[in-house]
C-alpha cells in the first residue's frame, strides 16, 4: 500500500508538473502572439508614416516646382522665325522672371494684347530710335549693327526719330524683314515683359 501511495503521489506530481509546464507554454505562446501582433501593428504604423512622409515630400516638391515655373522661371516655345537665326521655330526658351534691369541686346519674352512675343532689346526708356531708308538702325545717333544680318526698315505707324517712353523698351526681332516687333507694336511696357531669356533648348535636341 505504501508503494502504491508513493506511485500515486509521483503520478499526481507529474500531472501537476505537466500542467504547470503546459500553462507556462500557453502563457509563452500568448506572450509570443501578443508580441507578434504588436510588431505587426508597429510595422503598419511605420509603413503608414512612410507613405505620409512621402506624400508630404511630393506635395512640397510639386509646390516648389509650381513656384519656380510660375514665379521665377518661364518656359515657352518659339513660334515662327522672327528671331532667326538666334532662335528657330519650335525651340524651347527658358526665361528668368525676376530680372530687375534689362540691357540692350537682352533677349526677352513679352506680351502684347494677350499674344506672346520674343525679341531683342534695341533701345530703352528715353533713348531715341532712328530708322533711315538704307535700313540702318540708329540709337541716340549711333548705328547699331552687331550681328544682325538683315536691314531694319521703318514699318508701322511710328514716326522717326522716335523717343522711347520712360519705363518702356523698344524691342526688335533679329529677322528684321520677317517679324512683328516694336516698329508695329510700339514700345513695350516693362510691365508686359515676362522675363529675360537665359538659355535655349534647340528643337533638334528634343
Amino acid at each position: 500500500m505504501t508503494e502504491e501511495r508513493r506511485e500515486r503521489g509521483r503520478t499526481s506530481l507529474e500531472r501537476e508538473t505537466y500542467g504547470e509546464r503546459s500553462a507556462q507554454e500557453r502563457r509563452a505562446r500568448g506572450r509570443s502572439a501578443r508580441a507578434a501582433q504588436a510588431e505587426k501593428q508597429r510595422r503598419k504604423k511605420e509603413i503608414r508614416r512612410g507613405y505620409i512622409s512621402l506624400l508630404i515630400r511630393l506635395v512640397l516638391l510639386a509646390a516648389a516646382g509650381w513656384l519656380l515655373l510660375t514665379q521665377v522661371f518661364l518656359i515657352t516655345q518659339v513660334s515662327g522665325n522672327g528671331m532667326f537665326p538666334a532662335l528657330k521655330d519650335g525651340d524651347l526658351v527658358f526665361a528668368f522672371r525676376l530680372q530687375q534691369e534689362y540691357a540692350k541686346n537682352d533677349v526677352v519674352v513679352y506680351e502684347v494684347n494677350g499674344e506672346e512675343h520674343i525679341g531683342r532689346i534695341a533701345a530703352r526708356g528715353t533713348d531715341v530710335v532712328t530708322l533711315d531708308d538704307s535700313g540702318t538702325l540708329l540709337v541716340n545717333g549711333t548705328a547699331q549693327s552687331g550681328e544682325i544680318l538683315y536691314p531694319t526698315y521703318a514699318e508701322g505707324d511710328l514716326e522717326y526719330p522716335y523717343a522711347v517712353p520712360e519705363g518702356h523698351l523698344f524691342v526688335l526681332g533679329d529677322y528684321r524683314t520677317q517679324t512683328m516687333d516694336s516698329r508695329m507694336l510700339g514700345a513695350i511696357s516693362m510691365n508686359d515683359v515676362k522675363g529675360k531669356v537665359i538659355t535655349i533648348l534647340r528643337r533638334r535636341g528634343l
